[in-house]
């Protein structure tokens, strides 16, 4: 599915089956300019504190849905970083907010990291 990285706005679903070990994301895009190659997670903390500042590689799972199986819970809210096959990044702090629930759509404006 192409996408464009305007800068500005993207959706991110949270799927119906996502829990504190297991967090699955459609990326929606506005408009297109290359497929999303790699999406990455970044928690606000770890279990026992400080924020973790490192990026976590999500798979692809089917489509635009996106996971990350893990083996503790994970530390909301998630930053989201975004890369397409032309090698534009986007990167949505926070977009995932602490009190996140299954089935919930975000949006969030980004920006180019």
């Amino acid at each position: 599915m192409p996408c464009e990285f305007p800068g500005l706005k993207i959706g991110f679903h949270v799927e119906e089956y996502s829990n504190p070990v297991y967090f699955a994301v459609l990326v929606e895009y506005e408009d297109g300019d290359g497929d999303v190659v790699q999406v990455d997670l970044m928690e606000s903390k770890t279990a026992h504190g400080p924020p973790t500042g490192r990026w976590t590689p999500m798979r692809e799972s089917w489509g635009s849905i996106w996971r990350l199986d893990t083996n503790h819970r994970l530390q909301a809210p998630f930053s989201i970083r975004i890369r397409n096959e032309s090698g534009k990044t986007l990167v949505a702090n926070n977009v995932i907010p602490a009190n996140w629930r299954p089935n919930t759509f975000y949006r969030s404006f980004v920006q180019y990291s």
